[in-house]
């Protein structure tokens, strides 16, 4: 897989929807769009969620998940893949700017980034 340009968001998801489907209480990850992930060799089965618009785009070589899709048709990259192709250290033109959904949380976070209780463009937590 290869990535052109910037990612379009940056961010720790909280929604049950990414916890569910990524199997993680926070899924944090990249938001492209879609013509700056390039799909190579080595991209196997695309699994799509039985309910909702997202889907996930797995490694025929490891069975690791290469980069999901979300309802809005961006391609989601996990921060951990980024983070173990440049030896466990993300770049920090790739790292978290906030937090989303921060609302559905099951794990607090305490850090400096700002926490959406929903997307990105409501009103945020206030501790």
């Amino acid at each position: 897989m290869d990535l052109h340009g910037s990612p379009a968001a940056r961010a720790n998801c909280h929604c049950s929807s990414c916890r569910d489907f990524y199997g993680a209480p926070v899924f944090s990850a990249t938001a492209w769009e879609p013509d700056a992930v390039c799909n190579s060799e080595g991209l196997g089965q695309t699994f799509k969620h039985p309910e909702k618009q997202l889907t996930k785009t797995f490694c025929d070589v490891c069975g690791e998940v290469v980069f999901g899709t979300n309802r809005l048709g961006m391609r989601v990259v996990p921060n951990a893949l980024l983070a173990r192709a440049t030896d466990g250290k993300l770049e920090a033109n790739l790292s978290p700017t906030m937090h989303l959904f921060y609302r559905q949380r099951v794990v607090d976070a305490s850090d400096d980034l700002p926490k959406y209780l929903d997307g990105w463009d409501g009103p945020t937590y206030a501790s």
